[in-house]
């Protein structure tokens, strides 16, 4: 739903006089007159690219969810609103990729499309741009990633063929509005994969475990002065515990810690032993040394922690005050050795922001008999 032309031009004016003042600029009320003509005859407003460049930047430096919002002013805004054919913003999604991998140097980057006012509408119907497929086996284990089991069975729906190993590239499906959804192959070369490995365990590499080096967020909804882009996927990089303890070692994930323990020789009959939190140390040493000895982008937790208080106090004596979740900011593992853990703050949702946007129908399944088979193509 559209905001009325009168709730459009409040959340414009509101946006614009943000922008004029943090940035010293002269002229405010010229361009509201020129937004607000705008606004009276076509219903919606064109932000300058300097507009979108600063609001890309503020919708991180507004995100409750983020502990890295230090960094937020490096972020690199890639505008390609005259982009809206699924295969041009693919090919240009694949530039992103190659930009914000740099050779494992992560650079922190938002590609934004064409705006949600504007004809025809697009989204990305990926979680990230990078994930790995899922597949339910007959013996009801799942081989893969199983956050991954739905959109795996939409994309064999549409015609794509897998491999069927536990890390298969997902392909990127791209929907314009009132189009069927197309689906690109991610070029091999374009995902920076990294062996999970540890100095101590060389049985760990026998696992074949791998992560990818780019989290590239591409189902959120970009919000700035009242206009939407559904399409506007961004990366920054990862912290050691959104891989090790989250993605790979949650149960419901990729569930590695049963497996480890059992190769550390652990008793796993009793949570009491501590076999769970063992097991997981190891498996972030493992991804934090894979990083490091790839040369490639990876904050600890610790050291997160430490700059998301470092933001904290640059933004306080600013005059602003941080919103955050609390429960997404503190990470996951060591809670009070963190200083995060320790503080509290106001959770209210602060404009330019992003935003979940709803699952498109076509790719749930409903009947879950469905997810029954697994339909990949074995190499």
């Amino acid at each position: 739903m559209h905001p009325s032309k009168t709730d459009l031009l409040q959340k414009a004016t509101h946006f614009l006089q943000q922008y004029f003042v943090e940035n010293g600029k002269q002229g405010f009320n010229q361009r509201l007159h020129q937004v607000n003509a705008e606004i009276s005859n076509d219903g919606t407003y064109l932000l300058t690219e300097e507009e979108l460049t600063y609001g890309a930047k503020l919708a991180w430096r507004n995100s409750n969810r983020c502990i890295g919002r230090l960094f937020w002013k490096s972020l690199k805004v890639r505008d390609r609103r005259s982009l809206s054919s699924p295969e041009e913003i693919f090919a240009d999604l694949m530039e992103h990729l190659d930009f914000a991998t740099n050779a494992g140097k992560i650079r922190s980057a938002i590609s934004i499309y064409q705006a949600a006012d504007r004809y025809p509408r697009v989204r990305i119907l990926n979680k990230q741009l990078v994930r790995f497929a899922g597949y339910l086996l007959p013996n009801g284990q799942v081989l893969g990633d199983p956050d991954s089991l739905q959109f795996t069975r939409f994309c064999h729906a549409l015609g794509w063929e897998s491999v069927g190993t536990a890390f298969d590239l997902l392909p990127v499906v791209i929907q314009v509005e009132g189009e069927a959804p197309k689906w690109f192959t991610i070029p091999e070369e374009k995902v920076l994969r990294v062996p999970i490995i540890h100095p101590e365990y060389p049985w760990l590499e026998r696992m074949n475990i791998q992560w990818y080096a780019v989290p590239v967020i591409s189902d959120m909804r970009l919000e700035m002065g009242g206009i939407s882009f559904t399409c506007a996927p961004f990366n920054g990089w990862y912290m050691l515990t959104e891989i090790a303890v989250r993605n790979l070692a949650d149960a419901h994930r990729y569930n590695l810690l049963p497996q480890l323990a059992e190769k550390m020789g652990l008793d796993t009959r009793h949570v009491r032993t501590l076999w769970k939190d063992k097991a997981l140390l190891v498996l972030q040493e493992a991804v934090l040394h894979s990083f490091q000895e790839k040369g490639i982008t990876l904050v600890d937790h610790h050291s997160a922690s430490e700059q998301f208080l470092e933001f904290c106090r640059v933004e306080e004596a600013k005059g602003r005050k941080v919103q955050a979740d609390w429960s997404w900011i503190v990470p996951p593992t060591a809670g009070s050795t963190l200083g995060v853990f320790h503080r509290e703050w106001e959770n209210q949702v602060l404009s330019p922001n992003f935003f979940y946007q709803e699952v498109p129908r076509q790719v749930l399944f409903e009947n879950e008999e469905n997810l029954k088979e697994c339909p990949f193509h074995h190499g």
